[in-house]
């Protein structure tokens, strides 16, 4: 598939407004929108235990460079923690909201040293309008260009780095773990919000990043405290941004005016990777975007199971539904990211968009 900046008009949308709503009665009628408690509860506990041995191993290991090795699995099981989090942000696991609301907020800012609060805000509005220019803040500007006008604006090295950009994209995952800790910082700080809980969050957030750099000062030499330090922020920042890039990154663009349904805004700009255990662990999941999208409060667990189900469906309705492997996902967002820089200007297109013309 040659990516692609935007998708034209769209043809009338009749045809396309029963859709969602039959197929949300068929996944209900399924069960598959059922809590899975126990899975939940395994999984929590797993991480915390892992979280706790990883911590033992480290007081018992001392002055080592093997410590490197633990930052690596610290930088693993943080990312779970930020999956779970997620999970709970979107209901998936409890039926009470406030059940879910202080279990993400408890395991995103103790362990993941992440703002509940910023985080489902910026999330939310995502999944509102995935990909939809000016809208998303997925695809805002930022280090990357992830649009044309974001790219015709930039000039001096800035243009030269949009040009390569996609070369840069996963060397620049390794400092995504420090951005979203200072994002969830910065939003903690910022009093002009008037957000329930902000200050606790920023409490958490702080308490957790002072005692880890402090026992890291304590109990390592300054070199090793630093390399573990950079070791497990860059584990985490590489493996939470490797399992959001391929959901979105060079799938059609959404032009600021375009109106579609329900069932296309979040099909036609997702896409599926292709899971095993291994895949789905690493991803929490996430590679089932598409059913993800369409149902946010589907447990993790059964996106696996919807997803002969909504496949089948859209391919009933003519509805695109796209699912590669992860290695074929990561080089195209890389050409994707690389083509925006490069030939911003000049027209290509994608076979989604077809679907969209009159």
């Amino acid at each position: 598939m040659e990516p692609t900046t935007t998708l034209t008009r769209p043809s009338p949308a009749d045809h396309y407004v029963s859709l969602y709503t039959d197929l949300a009665a068929e996944v209900r009628g399924s069960g598959l929108l059922d809590r899975r408690h126990v899975f939940y509860w395994m999984q929590i506990a797993a991480a915390v235990a892992t979280f706790a041995a990883l911590w033992v191993g480290f007081f018992l290991l001392g002055d080592s460079w093997w410590q490197l090795v633990l930052a690596v699995g610290l930088g693993i099981v943080v990312t779970q923690f930020g999956f779970l989090g997620h999970d709970a942000a979107h209901r998936q696991m409890f039926r009470s909201a406030a059940w879910n609301t202080w279990t993400s907020r408890i395991l995103a800012g103790a362990f993941a040293g992440l703002s509940y609060t910023w985080w489902r805000a910026k999330h939310n509005k995502h999944h509102q309008g995935p990909n939809r220019e000016d809208f998303d803040p997925d695809i805002g500007p930022g280090a990357i260009a992830f649009t044309p006008a974001i790219v015709d604006e930039r000039t001096g090295f800035s243009g030269w780095f949009a040009q390569r950009q996609g070369w840069f994209f996963f060397p620049l995952l390794t400092l995504e773990g420090v951005n979203l800790h200072v994002a969830s910082l910065r939003a903690g700080w910022d009093r002009t919000t008037r957000t329930p809980w902000r200050r606790l969050e920023l409490g958490m957030v702080v308490a957790r990043l002072a005692v880890y750099i402090a026992v890291l000062a304590i109990f390592l030499p300054v070199g090793i405290a630093a390399a573990f330090l950079a070791v497990q922020m860059a584990v985490f920042g590489v493996c939470l941004g490797a399992a959001f890039a391929p959901a979105h990154k060079g799938m059609p663009i959404v032009p600021a005016t375009m109106k579609l349904d329900f069932l296309r805004r979040q099909v036609l700009v997702s896409r599926n990777i292709r899971g095993n255990p291994l895949v789905d662990f690493f991803m929490g999941g996430l590679n089932y975007q598409i059913e993800h999208h369409l149902f946010p409060s589907m447990p993790r667990c059964n996106l696996k199971k919807a997803r002969p189900l909504v496949r089948s469906y859209c391919q009933d309705a003519g509805v695109d539904y796209m699912e590669v492997g992860l290695l074929e996902s990561y080089a195209i967002v890389v050409s994707y990211l690389n083509h925006v820089g490069l030939q911003a200007r000049d027209p290509f297109d994608c076979p989604l968009a077809a679907q969209l013309r009159g």
